[in-house]
């Protein structure tokens, strides 16, 4: 008997709990959206998407929520159609009980900005992929100017860049780099009228710890003033060209 009461007991929870998700859903589904609202994630850090962007995306493609019955309304298609927007790394749509629409958006993150001589001025972001610039806001970040193909910049240049920012010296101390005709790499360092000459970003850690070597024992002694080129392309040595 004990054991027929909780069946029973059971089953008419679970047709309860049946009857009122039918009837929110039936509810909802009545109504009509009365407002679409964007939240933009790490928007204090950050601010390359606005809210005004996604409404405008949305009329556009007149998908624009508010106004219609939510019966009518595909999140999959509002969440397709934002996508489709490069500063959006991440999407979700949802509908709330008292009809509103909700979009929360994740913003991609830019490492590197490049000023390409080739393929125009883009930000490469933290998963090696090309992002556009945004109308709204500028971020400071490493630039790389001259001539820079999408590829050398998603991968040796990226690498490079990843190394100098998680090196708090090397990021103050380096204001640009430059791509010549070449692919020969050059940085322009903050301090002093000279550039830095790479060559190629091969063993570029160890043409950096030569560098600092030079920058303590020589720099620091004969003046930031001296030389026009400091050329660290050949192994053991470090070859500077006088005024």
């Amino acid at each position: 008997m004990k054991k027929f009461l909780l069946v029973f007991t059971i089953l008419a929870l679970l047709g309860y709990l049946a009857f009122i998700a039918i009837y929110l859903d039936d509810n909802t589904q009545d109504k009509v959206c009365h407002s679409f609202k964007v939240l933009v994630k790490d928007s204090i850090d950050k601010q390359f998407i606005q809210a005004k962007d996604i409404e405008q995306l949305l009329r556009k493609a007149k998908l624009h929520p508010v106004g219609k019955p939510l019966s009518d309304i595909n999140t999959m298609e509002l969440e397709k159609a934002i996508s489709t927007n490069k500063l959006v790394k991440s999407v979700e749509v949802f509908t709330t009980q008292d009809g509103a629409i909700i979009a929360r958006i994740g913003q991609r993150n830019p490492v590197l900005r490049v000023i390409s001589h080739r393929d125009g001025s883009y930000y490469i972001d933290s998963e090696r992929e090309r992002m556009p610039l945004s109308p709204n806001y500028t971020v400071y970040l490493p630039v790389a100017t001259g001539f820079i193909t999408e590829e050398f910049a998603k991968n040796e240049l990226y690498d490079f860049v990843m190394f100098i920012s998680h090196n708090p010296s090397w990021d103050a101390w380096i204001e640009q780099i430059v791509v010549n005709q070449n692919q020969k790499v050059q940085i322009v360092p903050r301090a002093g009228d000279f550039m830095v000459t790479l060559g190629t970003l091969e063993n570029y850690e160890e043409k950096l710890d030569k560098l600092k070597i030079f920058i303590n024992k020589g720099l620091n002694t004969v003046g930031w003033n001296r030389y026009t080129e400091v050329n660290l392309e050949y192994s053991n040595q470090v070859v500077c060209t006088l005024k």
